[in-house]
């Protein structure tokens, strides 16, 4: 049969009808005469109007896709040949307008010869482009959903209830620990699986979405199939549609290195980063907590504080003094007892918290740790003092006591055990020097927090001046801090500041300064020759990791020029937190606020901190300035800070210049700023910024 002509064959009106209301394309091949009929439908599904096509039985050949021709060929010759039952095979017929049609090509043998070999072959073709588009969509989105999984390394499971059977893909198996494949699991392979710690609990959560239908997120450790601890995390969800009983679907991924990426956060948010040991703000919890539990279990509190650490770092660098603090570190470590702590409290200062046991002397523990101290070596150098360390204890008792005070009281004890010749121990109330400075320094505390927000806290400030030249050539000056206690007295720097420091507060101290200043004065410090404030900082404050947010935000509100505000870093405070010091430089550089570092040579490290500090300016210390015209050795000194200075961009500021001879001693060094009682005596900051006023008015 050849051609759309109406041919003879079973075909009725009404099977015609349906056939073409379906959309099916007929063929009908005669095997004998080599004809094939096709109908009109079939040229309708390929844009073809009835006898636009050839008269040609091998037409179809003629619009095969030509990847498809082998494929289509040899589905037809194996079906004539007798291998398979029927044709059956997909392929790409040209459209009209020259488009590909996906065709679906199903038929088989009606009419066989006497050796039975098939001599009529009868199929149908349906238009199945639509479904193989979705199957590329869907491959597509399977591709990318593959990819996204591979990517973070996500497995897929889930678990028919119906069949008791789970299913694990490639990724799954190779998060436990099983080689990388798709297939079904063991009933208990995940239950085997999980931590004993963690098991009743990830079991519980792991049926929750079959009772509330929600999606369930939750966290347990697994043991690998080599031993390996991993932590894991799965989304689940209950699909009730899957199956006669429903299935759990979800997935799982490993994320045992984000887990310890947390647990070192969370550890760095308690514990010092040198030493290990506990920090400040976690002590202080603990110390709280020891406090509020003291009626049934009373406790010791150590204070530890390091014997010629000072020198130590002179001698052998910052380097040294860090490896130090770690042993020491360890010795208190190893030395702790049971249920006890212990705690950096910053700088070379350290603490303890111990349970009281009958029978055992405080004291034992603190001779521990001052032998293991003794018998290590920090690496000092030849005729340097041996580092050692005094402690000082107290045994509290009494749920009255304030924290402040129960860490006063160790403090004290140990003033008394420095008093007392140094590397010793000393209970609270015993040894020589023993005295109330401790408890007077909580006091004192105790003020300067009221006086924060009792407006007692003064703000004083002292003049830099350019030698030679009044103060209107510079516009800078130092903030200083006074306070005024709660009679009225007047409470010198050198009593609070201490004290501040010593319980912790000092960056709190720091930030009440920084804030009120810019609020008051901030209006004088916009221009670019307006007021210039320096601001001195604490060890405490240079550790403080929200200290630029704080700046930032004041900066912002007082509308301050960043390049107006100079922030004072002594060498005692970055010696004791150097990597927080250095740090802290070059977040004000990139701010545009200046830096200077203070009290510079009061150690053989000084010149060391220029090369690793970019700072704007130092401060030589006063000891090499107040007595400059009677001491030769003081006017070298000097001379060869300012040539230093000087040949890396640095400004020099010389401190306590007391009178005229040493002015002009200074001036005649090369020496560009001073600062003394002799330029200019600390005032209200209230009267400098009034006359920096006044200087305007005149210009």
């Amino acid at each position: 049969m050849t051609g759309e002509d109406d041919k003879e064959g079973p075909r009725s009106d009404l099977w015609a009808h349906a056939i073409d209301r379906a959309g099916l394309g007929v063929w009908d091949a005669d095997l004998r005469t080599g004809g094939c009929y096709y109908s009109p439908s079939w040229s309708r599904m390929l844009g073809y109007e009835p006898g636009e096509l050839p008269d040609d039985p091998d037409i179809w050949l003629t619009l095969l896709h030509p990847d498809d021709r082998e494929q289509a060929i040899a589905s037809g010759d194996r079906h004539v040949a007798g291998l398979t039952d029927g044709i059956d095979t997909e392929m790409r017929l040209r459209h009209k307008d020259g488009h590909w049609v996906w065709v679906l090509d199903r038929g088989g043998s009606v009419e066989w010869d006497e050796t039975g070999t098939p001599t009529r072959v009868v199929g149908v073709q349906a238009d199945i482009t639509r479904r193989k588009q979705a199957e590329q969509r869907l491959a597509q989105i399977n591709a990318r959903f593959r990819l996204a999984l591979d990517a973070s390394g996500t497995g897929i499971w889930h678990h028919d209830f119906a069949t008791r059977t789970s299913f694990w893909d490639a990724r799954t198996h190779e998060i436990f620990g099983h080689p990388a494949k798709d297939g079904e699991v063991p009933l208990d392979q995940w239950v085997s699986q999980l931590h004993p710690q963690d098991r009743e609990r990830a079991e519980r959560e792991h049926t929750m979405p079959r009772q509330t239908g929600a999606t369930v997120q939750l966290r347990y450790r697994m043991i690998r199939a080599d031993g390996e601890i991993r932590h894991l995390e799965t989304l689940v969800c209950f699909v009730p549609e899957f199956g006669e009983g429903g299935q759990f679907v979800g997935t799982v991924q490993d994320i045992t290195e984000a887990c310890l990426r947390e647990e070192a956060l969370a550890r760095a948010a308690h514990h010092d980063q040198l030493t290990g040991l506990l920090n400040r703000t976690a002590f202080d919890v603990a110390l709280g907590r020891a406090l509020a539990d003291v009626a049934s279990r009373q406790f010791a509190i150590y204070y530890l504080d390091l014997d010629y650490f000072k020198a130590l770092n002179d001698f052998a660098g910052h380097a040294a003094g860090d490896r130090a603090l770690q042993s020491i570190g360890r010795i208190i470590q190893d030395a702790l007892p049971d249920d006890a702590i212990g705690a950096r409290l910053g700088g070379d200062e350290f603490a303890i918290l111990a349970p009281v046991v009958a029978g055992q002397e405080p004291a034992v523990l603190a001779h521990a740790i001052l032998r293991a101290i003794a018998g290590t070596s920090f690496g000092e150098n030849a005729g340097s003092p041996k580092l050692g360390a005094s402690i000082g204890y107290a045994l509290i008792a009494e749920s009255s006591i304030s924290q402040a005070e129960a860490l006063a009281r160790a403090d004290d004890a140990c003033y008394a055990a420095k008093a007392s010749g140094r590397n010793r121990c000393v209970a609270f109330g015993e040894g020589a020097g023993a005295s109330t400075s401790g408890l007077t320094a909580a006091r004192i505390l105790s003020e300067t927090i009221d006086a924060m927000e009792d407006d007692r806290l003064l703000l004083f400030g002292q003049q830099i001046h350019i030698l030679g030249l009044p103060w209107s050539g510079s516009h800078r000056c130092e903030v200083l801090a006074r306070l005024k206690d709660s009679n009225g007295r007047m409470i010198p720097p050198g009593a609070f500041i201490p004290a501040a420091e010593r319980f912790g507060m000092a960056a709190r101290l720091d930030r009440w300064i920084v804030r009120t200043a810019l609020q008051r004065y901030g209006h004088a410090m916009r221009e670019a020759d307006g007021l210039v404030l320096g601001f001195s900082l604490s060890a405490q404050t240079l550790s403080d990791p929200g200290l630029w947010d704080f700046v930032d935000r004041e900066v912002e509100a007082s509308h301050a020029a960043h390049s107006n505000i100079v922030f004072e870093i002594t060498e005692t405070a970055a010696i004791t937190s150097f990597q927080a010091a250095e740090r802290f430089v070059h977040a004000a550089r990139e701010r545009k606020c200046r830096v200077s570092l203070d009290d510079f040579g009061s150690g053989l490290s000084s010149f060391d901190y220029l090369r690793r500090f970019p700072v704007d300016s130092i401060k030589i210390n006063g000891d090499f300035v107040e007595n400059l015209a009677g001491s030769a050795f003081d006017q070298a000194i000097v001379r060869a800070i300012n040539d230093v200075a000087k040949a890396v961009g640095l400004t020099v500021v010389a401190e306590k210049i007391e009178d005229g001879e040493t002015l002009a001693l200074l001036a005649d060094l090369g020496i560009r700023y001073g600062q003394g009682f002799f330029l200019h005596r600390p005032e209200p900051l209230d009267g400098i910024v009034a006359q920096l006023g006044r200087n305007r008015a005149v210009r």
